[in-house]
């Protein structure tokens, strides 16, 4: 009896536990779709699309002075830690006269980290409006079309983010306020970790596919 109480632990114990979480993961190692699919930049900037990209939007406002903080906090603790991954980019909108105070936000990012995967698209009020209107959030722009919140958006062009987090009374968390260090670490960068990791998943198992 005792031998087979044994067994169970050593054999039978770690088994179940390893179909437990495994099962876990792949119910919940998805990062969940918010809004199908919003309104791509393309025609505002042709060189820049959310289409194949892993992208974090921004909305930094004709008060640049004020935002720098704000893209300070972004740049360090989500922008430097995924940059070199190939597919990875930071998109900010910003309205039309705000070129020279963009130079200078830029100059002073470059001086941390390379910034090429910085992108910049200036447009108009009603534009940067759409845009942000497509997210379909619970957010609102601010009188100068900013916001401190960021926002996932996979290479399908769609909303990512959080459908029961404990700190927000809707349990639903559509952006990451730049303004906290603390979300930025604790949670925005597990979020995007877990959409790197989705899609080097898919591509490991279509490679793994086309080999059998």
């Amino acid at each position: 009896m005792k031998k087979t109480i044994v067994l169970v632990v050593l054999f039978i114990f770690p088994l179940v536990a390893y179909l437990f979480f495994a099962s876990g993961v792949n119910q919940f190692g998805r990062l969940p779709v918010l809004t199908e699919k919003i309104s791509d930049v393309s025609s505002l900037d042709p060189g820049t699309t959310f289409k194949d990209k892993i992208t974090i939007l921004g909305f930094l406002g004709s008060d640049l002075e004020y935002k720098k903080g704000n893209a300070f906090n972004l740049n360090q603790k989500i922008y430097k830690p995924f940059y070199e991954f190939n597919d990875f980019q930071m998109v900010m909108l910003v309205p039309d006269g705000t070129q020279e105070k963009v130079e200078d936000l830029k100059k002073d990012l470059g001086a941390l980290v390379d910034i090429s995967k910085w992108k910049f698209v200036f447009a108009p009020e009603k534009e940067i409006t759409r845009v942000f209107n497509s997210l379909e959030t619970d957010l609102e722009l601010d009188a100068q079309l900013g916001t401190p919140y960021v926002f996932i958006i996979d290479k399908e062009m769609k909303l990512r983010g959080r459908t029961d987090d404990e700190d927000e009374d809707e349990g639903v968390k559509y952006g990451f306020n730049t303004i906290s260090v603390a979300e930025l670490n604790n949670k925005m960068e597990d979020d995007v970790k877990v959409i790197l990791a989705e899609y080097r998943l898919a591509l490991k198992k279509n490679n793994a596919d086309r080999q059998k």
